[in-house]
């Protein structure tokens, strides 16, 4: 772990889903399977054949292979559904530091809002955590449009 001396911004998303407020929580963590693009966005791409969210403190998100193995990508912070959960973010095969995943949802009118914050990129060190964030943040979109894509996503 290297610490960055300055501040990186963190990465801010918003999507506003007709879900009421368990639902967009539930499709989000338990349902990560159904919807998360492991062939773009996983360590094993084209050998990944899934995502397990355990729903708990102290669980993991799990990368889950053909082969059998499973590789770690977070783990559960905090835990309090429906309203946010939050991970310690380190989806790598030999993880060095890890960033955190810190994800709301708000009921509103049009039914759910979800704000994404993934920060502490200064535990990679000023370079590696500006180019990883750089990375991240072009990546949460095509993640979140896998997410919005989902069918039950745009259910009222």
């Amino acid at each position: 772990m290297r610490l960055s001396p300055t501040a990186i911004t963190p990465i801010l998303k918003t999507r506003t889903v007709a879900l009421e407020q368990a639902a967009a929580f539930e499709l989000f963590t338990s349902e990560m399977g159904s919807w998360w693009p492991i062939a773009t966005h996983s360590i094993a791409q084209n050998k990944a054949t899934g995502v397990r969210f355990e729903p708990r403190v102290g669980g993991r998100v799990v990368e889950l292979t053909e082969d059998g193995s499973e590789h770690s990508w977070a783990d559960v912070m905090t835990w309090d559904p429906p309203h946010r959960f939050v991970l310690a973010w380190h989806p790598s095969l030999d993880p060095e530091a890890g960033s955190v995943l810190d994800v709301r949802f708000h009921a509103v009118d049009a039914g759910t809002q979800i704000d994404l914050d993934h920060r502490g990129w200064e535990e990679f060190g000023q370079v590696e955590g500006q180019s990883f964030r750089d990375a991240y943040d072009p990546g949460w979109e095509a993640v979140l449009s896998a997410l919005e894509e989902n069918p039950r996503w745009r259910a009222s």
